[in-house]
């Protein structure tokens, strides 16, 4: 799952209102002293010229006008391992090699980066399962993993088919023209997630929670110049600024604050009920949090205390929200682009749900072309196209082929510092065509079928695609969120024609994931949804 926000919005606001030029100027000083003093390892690495000082090639990555427009360019003409400037001067690794990108993944000596790790202390905690330390995040995802096994997830499909039709009937209720549906597929990943890990509907966690929540979704869907500036200084801030900060009375860091705050109450709430269900006799391991109850009370080996599992309410509630709703929506607007492939689709998810019988379990891996459909629209639309790691001690990266320095060596490892930033590169990662094919930059479900894949080292934990990264902190809910799509897809193509909207186009950009954005830069995708069955 990912973090769901970056620290700039929060440092941008805090900017806006409280930092002076002296402050900021200050900054910039601090950073460059530090920056040119350094023992840079990684210079002889080749890379694009910088276009700026102070913005680096930050603006080409990050808000390029459709997200990778120089991106993808950069790994054709550099290759998988490749060196880009940061904000005022500092040197970043820009990472797709898929052996460099596992050792990192799995590596000791690599943490989140500074921003990200700021933020999952603010909203998510310390005692969460992303802010905790190595021994007890082990511990932490034993215990959770009781949800998220491949038979606890087979459990959810009731949850997923209800949420789904419930979604069926709002579409069929919209009124004629183009249909925004991100916000209909976000609120209904919500009440999956809701309903599988509390035994609670959206309306249980009450208008609060609701508000707050797309104000949430607001503030991870927005970007800018000053977002990335302020992200660059808010880096270099020392903890306790971020501790300090998180208690300014801006309208942002009160929606963080509200967000920790309901989701802790909420998990406090439910447990409360729980327990109070259990003295009577009730059964309460009918959801994750009623069998993490259960298993506290046996005092089993990862059982965990009522505090602990109030603590990952927050992570769990928000972090898979919109990265399964706005894979989906990239995938809807795939088909609205092929209209064959649509039909073809659709074919398929009338024939295994009529076999299937009204009652009986629909074996959703059995449908080749919905799961082709699904792992192509990860592939090309991974929620976390980039992920920063730090090098927390000096160490080696290995490569797959090696790179040509800049001096003209081929070495196959580069040496790093402590404190190099690494930008796991996932979204062009899985645009290679050395692992895809020719065709690695077009949508091509096909591929999945024919056999043409790379069929190597797995580099993460679902099709050798790293949407949902890899090693001891992959996304837990993995499992979670391709049954949830396959449910929430046959529901929907089997139902309902897909189409786009000319005057309305949608262009794919990043924030803290990749979403579906209009032409005034908002998050959403119109599309012409009419029912056909």
């Amino acid at each position: 799952m990912s973090a769901g926000l970056t620290s700039f919005q929060f440092i941008a606001e805090q900017a806006a209102h409280y930092a002076t030029i002296i402050a900021t100027l200050s900054s910039v000083l601090i950073i460059y002293l530090t920056l040119r003093g350094r023992n840079d390892t990684i210079r002889t690495i080749p890379g694009p010229p910088s276009p700026s000082w102070i913005f680096g090639h930050m603006l080409q990555l990050l808000l390029s006008p459709t997200y990778g427009d120089y991106e993808f360019q950069w790994q054709k003409l550099y290759g998988p391992f490749y060196r880009v400037k940061g904000c005022f001067g500092q040197q970043r690794l820009m990472i797709s090699d898929p052996i460099a990108m596992q050792y990192i993944l799995n590596s000791q000596d690599f943490h989140f980066g500074p921003n990200l790790e700021n933020i999952v202390r603010m909203m998510y905690g310390t005692k969460s399962v992303m802010g905790e330390t190595e021994e007890n995040h082990k511990r932490l995802r034993a215990a959770l993993n009781l949800g998220f096994t491949a038979a606890a997830v087979r459990n959810y499909q009731p949850v997923f088919a209800k949420a789904a039709q419930t979604l069926s009937e709002e579409l069929e209720a919209s009124s004629p023209g183009p249909t925004n549906i991100c916000p209909l597929l976000s609120l209904a990943t919500l009440s999956t997630i809701s309903e599988a890990v509390l035994g609670y509907s959206t309306q249980d966690l009450g208008e609060d929670f609701m508000l707050n929540n797309y104000r949430i979704i607001a503030l991870a869907s927005s970007r800018s110049a000053s977002h990335v500036l302020a992200d660059a200084i808010g880096a270099r801030l020392p903890k306790w600024v971020w501790t300090a900060a998180v208690h300014l009375p801006t309208p942002t860091f009160k929606s963080i604050r509200t967000a920790k705050f309901l989701a802790d109450r909420v998990g406090a709430q439910v447990l409360e009920e729980k327990t109070e269900a259990a003295r009577k006799g009730l059964d309460i391991n009918t959801d994750l949090w009623g069998q993490l109850l259960t298993q506290g009370g046996e005092k089993t080996r990862n059982a965990l205390t009522k505090d602990e599992i109030i603590a990952q309410t927050a992570i769990i509630m928000i972090s898979g929200q919109d990265t399964s709703a706005n894979t989906m929506v990239f995938g809807l607007l795939e088909l609205a682009k092929a209209p064959k492939l649509q039909e073809q689709l659709r074919a398929e998810i009338h024939e295994t749900l009529s076999s299937a019988g009204p009652g009986n379990v629909v074996q959703y891996d059995n449908m080749l072309l919905l799961n082709a459909f699904i792992k192509e629209s990860l592939r090309m639309y991974p929620a976390e196209a980039l992920s920063e790691r730090m090098a927390i001690q000096d160490t080696v990266i290995p490569l797959s082929d090696g790179v040509t320095t800049s001096t003209g060596h081929r070495i196959t490892r580069v040496p790093v510092r402590k404190g190099q930033i690494c930008s796991l590169a996932i979204g062009s990662y899985q645009r290679l065509e050395s692992r895809w094919g020719p065709d690695a930059g077009e949508f091509n479900p096909s591929r999945w079928l024919d056999g043409k894949t790379y069929k190597g080292e797995a580099v993460g934990p679902y099709a050798n695609l790293l949407s949902f990264l890899g090693g001891p902190r992959v996304c837990l809910g993995w499992r979670f969120a391709i049954l949830e799509m396959q449910v929430f897809l046959c529901e929907l193509v089997g139902k309902f024609s897909f189409a786009l909207s000319e005057n309305d186009p949608v262009q794919t950009s990043f924030a803290s994931t990749l979403l579906p954005t209009t032409v005034d830069g908002e998050k959403g995708a119109p599309m012409f949804i009419t029912r056909i069955v």
